[in-house]
């Protein structure tokens, strides 16, 4: 890379809006069961590119599960904890607007 840039060689540097002004910044999502019209990693990819977080595991502090089809093990701990629960129609409204 330095021989590229000593010799002139110049690209844009790519910069990513603030996180304080996307509209899910400080969220916290875990998704659980099979999403069916997105992968885990799409939905993961398109969630943190709104400034959200994607745990693995369900916290109380995290503020949104959301649920596919076979949820599992997540979604009864997120239902003990009082932790918001959305479906998969509920996470496209979200990324949506």
């Amino acid at each position: 890379i330095e021989k590229c840039q000593q010799a002139g060689v110049h690209w844009p540097k790519v910069q990513s809006p603030p996180k304080s002004k996307q509209p899910l910044t400080g969220q916290t999502f875990v998704l659980t069961g099979t999403l069916t019209s997105l992968t885990r990693e799409e939905a993961k990819s398109k969630l943190e590119s709104l400034g959200a977080t994607v745990a693995g595991s369900v916290s109380k502090n995290t503020d949104y599960v959301v649920a596919g089809e076979k949820a599992g093990s997540k979604l009864t701990k997120a239902e003990q904890l009082g932790i918001n629960i959305i479906d998969e129609d509920q996470l496209r409204e979200i990324l949506n607007s």
